[in-house]
């Protein structure tokens, strides 16, 4: 028997639909440089302009299925091409332009990209490899165009604003199935070629009323969301779709934000929520330590993409009284997975012991499947002790990489996505990070997690940055090695006092043999450490220990 419910399609024409219906009057708040006043729009006035921005590219001849790609950050016109692309049908590409020239000319070619939006900033990333790009019509560019360039890299070159002008005030948005393609993302976190998540307007849906629910990241029409994660970037964490939904103003960073514009964005809009990777945080933590700023507004941190530091964690709290929400997730889950929130049964614990718990990735969240599996693909029990792999399902994770064959590297025999994260999962449900798989150091037959190592060496007062690699050894196999950023304004500190730190909550086989310190520790294009770069850099490394 089937339930007598109307068939009513999820997809984000409602999400554009209802942000202009019921919250006209709310902001998005762009920022446009420093010393620069932002530019505001309400939802009132962005709905106008999705509808002539669609128009405008049914004019360039896109059409339902085609794939428009941004180069771009965060900002209002950004965030137009996020409703109006998938409400027509078409399929926005966010291109990460912080990769290598050769990764743009894959994923572009990969993806068929058929119009290119460029912010002006960006457009030297893309001149050197326009003319490797294969399928590309159209470029616009999200702002002034260089005097007189009706063409650019050969293609015919456009405005937005005078694209916008042209075109009609009203689009006439197909009614579209909720399994229709919405968005691609790329992700470089896999072996070989950037691989393309590709995302369905149901999935994206089903995953922004997730990520407004109370028990995830509590989003309301009263909040004001700062996503400093770049729109290029797995959704933005999928924080453009949920502010919408929800009625809340949006503040978007701009081009190449610092710390000190951040912490200023967070003062003047009076921003309750601020989304963005540790590397952030630590960033905004010493200019805030510094003397500098005023986060009062700020009613929670979301922190992600890679393993926050539990010191960061308790200092954010303890200094100025946020709280951090520590997340985790993949481009291959849209990317929402799990919030590190207490049950209300923890609540009463010691203080240690709850901030324990709020360091961990945290609780799957609704809709989400979590398990860990051992090398033989059994189970491992739910006992905060065993390590294994993590796999996932759930609606918006993905079926398989766009334009490529499934494989058991990928997923299990019984269609679980393997993230490559090897983990332990408590009685609780608390999910733990222990390390990526190529990130464990193995030594001597017994492993040794990396991410461990550096959130503890972060908890030194003089400690500002740490990554943890493993290098080779004639004995051991691999060894761990500590590369350090000292703390600027906290004075110098050896390698003897941060061995002697960590001595107590480590056993002497998993302390690194010997600490490097640096100036700085390369990032990832969206702000990670880049170990890739320290492991080449460190390759003929040979350890004190012998």
């Amino acid at each position: 028997m089937l339930g007598r419910m109307m068939d009513y399609p999820l997809t984000l024409r409602h999400i554009l639909e209802r942000s202009n219906r019921l919250f006209p009057r709310k902001e998005v708040v762009s920022r446009v440089g420093d010393g620069e006043a932002p530019m505001r729009a309400t939802y009132g006035e962005i709905y106008p302009r999705v509808h002539r921005l669609a128009g405008a590219l049914r004019a360039l001849g896109v059409a339902p299925g085609d794939r428009v790609a941004s180069l771009a950050w965060n900002h209002q016109r950004h965030l137009e091409l996020y409703l109006a692309v998938p409400c027509m049908g078409a399929v926005l590409h966010t291109v990460n332009f912080r990769l290598f020239p050769d990764q743009i000319v894959y994923i572009v070619n990969h993806a068929e990209d058929k119009v290119l939006f460029v912010d002006p900033s960006v457009l030297p990333v893309l001149e050197p490899v326009a003319d490797r790009l294969t399928t590309v019509e159209h470029i616009v560019i999200m702002g002034e165009r260089p005097s007189g360039a009706d063409r650019l890299f050969g293609w015919p070159t456009h405005e937005y604003e005078e694209l916008l002008a042209a075109a009609p005030t009203e689009y006439p948005f197909p009614n579209l199935a909720e399994d229709t393609a919405a968005a691609v993302c790329y992700t470089s976190g896999t072996t070989g070629n950037p691989k393309g998540v590709l995302y369905s307007h149901r999935a994206l849906t089903l995953h922004s009323l997730v990520e407004a629910m109370s028990d995830v990241l509590a989003l309301s029409e009263r909040d004001v969301v700062m996503p400093v994660v770049p729109m290029f970037h797995a959704n933005s964490w999928g924080l453009p779709y949920t502010s919408t939904m929800v009625g809340a103003t949006q503040v978007l960073p701009g081009p190449a934000p610092t710390p000190e514009a951040l912490v200023r964005l967070i003062e003047s809009e009076r921003v309750t929520l601020a989304a963005g990777v540790p590397t952030v945080w630590i960033g905004i933590l010493a200019v805030l330590q510094e003397g500098g700023g005023d986060i009062s507004s700020l009613t929670r941190i979301m922190c992600g993409g890679s393993a926050a530091p539990r010191s960061l964690i308790e200092t954010y709290e303890r200094q100025f009284g946020v709280p951090i929400w520590h997340a985790w997730g993949m481009t291959e889950m849209s990317p929402l997975g799990t919030v590190a929130h207490l049950k209300s049964q923890l609540q009463d614990l010691p203080e240690e012991e709850r901030f324990r718990y709020r360091a961990t990735q945290g609780l799957p969240s609704a809709l989400v499947d979590i398990k860990a599996i051992d090398d033989q693909g059994d189970d491992v029990p739910w006992d905060g002790q065993t390590l294994g792999e993590l796999v996932v399902r759930g609606p918006w994770v993905t079926a398989g990489y766009y334009q490529e064959p499934a494989t058991s590297e990928c997923f299990t025999p019984d269609g679980w996505f393997r993230t490559g994260d090897v983990v332990t999962i408590d009685p609780e449900g608390y999910l733990q990070l222990a390390d990526r798989t190529k990130d464990l150091v193995k030594s001597g037959g017994e492993w040794i997690s990396s991410v461990d190592l550096e959130n503890a060496l972060m908890a030194h007062p003089k400690v500002a940055e740490a990554a943890v690699i493993a290098v080779s050894h004639p004995k051991w196999d691999e060894r761990p090695l500590a590369c350090v950023v000292r703390r600027r304004e906290a004075g110098d500190v050896s390698k003897d006092e941060l061995i002697e730190f960590l001595t107590p909550n480590f056993a002497r086989w998993a302390l690194p043999d010997d600490v490097v310190f640096l100036e700085e520790i390369p990032k990832t294009s969206v702000g990670k450490f880049d170990k890739k770069i320290l492991r080449d850099r460190f390759r003929d490394y040979v350890s004190p220990a012998g």
